[in-house]
């Protein structure tokens, strides 16, 4: 156990004195104008340089990410069946389950849902 927490101090150690050392030798500057605009080649932009930005794909691709971390949260539901006691474990599953059929019947009200405005 001591082997463990020494080799795991000594692997903290050593990985901060890298990412000191990339800051002391990287030669970025955070602040510079320049590198900060779309073109660096000296001229001003005649067009936006940016791609327009479809805000309801953005959702659409949050509630998927969302409802993706809900299923990996429900997946320790099932082997945790034999653990603990049936009262227990229905309610505790029954709860989180309603949870997500909650926020699921928001985001339809909402009408979130929907592919196309």
């Amino acid at each position: 156990m001591i082997i463990m927490m020494i080799l795991s101090m000594i692997m903290i150690i050593i990985s901060n004195i890298f990412i000191f050392l990339s800051f002391i030798i990287s030669k970025k500057s955070l602040m510079d104008r320049e590198k900060c605009s779309p073109f660096e080649c000296g001229f001003d932009p005649k067009c936006l340089a940016r791609i327009p930005f479809s805000l309801h794909f953005f959702l659409i691709t949050m509630i998927f990410l969302i409802f993706d971390v809900e299923i990996t949260l429900i997946f320790p539901i099932i082997p945790s069946f034999y653990l603990t006691n049936m009262i227990v474990w229905w309610k505790i599953s029954s709860f989180f389950i309603l949870m997500l059929l909650i926020g699921l019947y928001h985001e339809w009200n909402q009408n979130m849902l929907n592919w196309t405005n």
